[in-house]
């Protein structure tokens, strides 16, 4: 796993939380509910897509 992925992911941390701590501030916690959401979502994409390419590389690994 490349250095640069792990940087990705706290960056997306980092801004979903200072965009959910400002919603949440000015009181629109559904806002922030949903950002915090899309935060998750679009790691977990990140990863499923990593996790494919290690299946990936087993199989050919493995030649099944």
């Amino acid at each position: 796993m490349n250095v640069d992925f792990i940087f990705k992911i706290a960056a997306i941390g980092i801004i979903v939380a200072v965009l959910s701590l400002v919603l949440s501030r000015s009181g629109r916690e559904e806002q922030a509910m949903m950002t915090t959401l899309s935060g998750l979502i679009v790691v977990l994409l990140m990863l499923v897509q990593k996790i494919a390419d290690l299946f990936s590389t087993i199989e050919t690994l493995f030649g099944f």
